[in-house]
């Protein structure tokens, strides 16, 4: 009996180590996946895709302009997305912003929300021009919500958002019955490599074109881009799986 039970325990316990193993190279190989594509151009494209493939000039005036919230203010992110609703009010006067971000109503002058807000007053939008909706807590949940706000499916919107967000933020939208969703990904501008070089660097660069700043640089842009894009397709598949999109 005694040996039955030791082998039954072997067994389970070479099982485990089997599984183990399994996992540490799935995991192994996928690291070094991400290490060789970090050195291509094809998590930039992947990203790239995300913020553009559904995204159309804006030739007319939207009925508003919708600013999905991220984070914390000031935040790089949060920043990020009120700088380019501002420089989309400026554009289109005429348009209602839409601050979509979850906020405390009972504390809310003290919220990222009304911080968003004050951004947004301080560069010259006027407050009678901005909405809140701080119900949603989610991309979907803020659809529902500013559709319920508006009481038009036919509302010319703008979105602002992340590239990597801006897929799916346009197809919940337009699922949840906006048939007008156009979008406006918040791209970072990239920075000149060669301002990170001293004039000795420079010189030395000029001798030697083999300079290794896209090496440090790129390679880790390149890396979260590839974790930015599959985190968002696993975003993607839960949507789809939920009926979102």
């Amino acid at each position: 009996m005694k040996t039955k039970r030791k082998k039954k325990k072997n067994n389970l316990t070479a099982r485990l180590l089997r599984l183990l193993k399994g996992i540490t190279i799935f995991f192994g190989l996928l690291f070094l996946s991400m290490i060789v594509l970090s050195f291509t151009a094809l998590p930039w494209h992947a990203y790239h895709r995300l913020g553009t493939k559904l995204v159309s000039k804006q030739n007319q005036n939207p009925d508003c302009i919708v600013l999905l919230g991220a984070g914390g203010i000031p935040g790089a992110e949060g920043l990020l997305r009120t700088w380019y609703t501002i420089e989309a009010a400026g554009k289109f006067p005429s348009s209602e912003i839409i601050v979509a971000l979850p906020a405390d109503t009972t504390d809310f002058e003290a919220s990222d929300h009304k911080r968003i807000i004050q951004q947004l007053t301080n560069a010259g939008v006027e407050a009678k021009r901005i909405l809140s909706e701080t119900r949603g807590t989610n991309t979907r949940e803020q659809s529902v919500f500013i559709f319920k706000m508006l009481a038009q499916k036919k509302a010319n919107l703008l979105i602002v958002t992340s590239p990597e967000h801006m897929y799916r933020s346009i197809l919940t939208f337009r699922k949840t019955g906006f048939e007008n969703v156009n979008g406006l990904p918040t791209f970072e501008n990239s920075f000149d490599e060669e301002l990170l070089i001293s004039e000795e660097g420079t010189q030395k660069k000029k001798e030697n074109k083999s300079g290794n700043l896209g090496l440090r640089y790129n390679m880790w842009s390149y890396l979260q881009y590839e974790i930015k894009v599959s985190r968002e397709y696993i975003a993607l598949a839960y949507y789809k799986l939920k009926g979102y999109i």
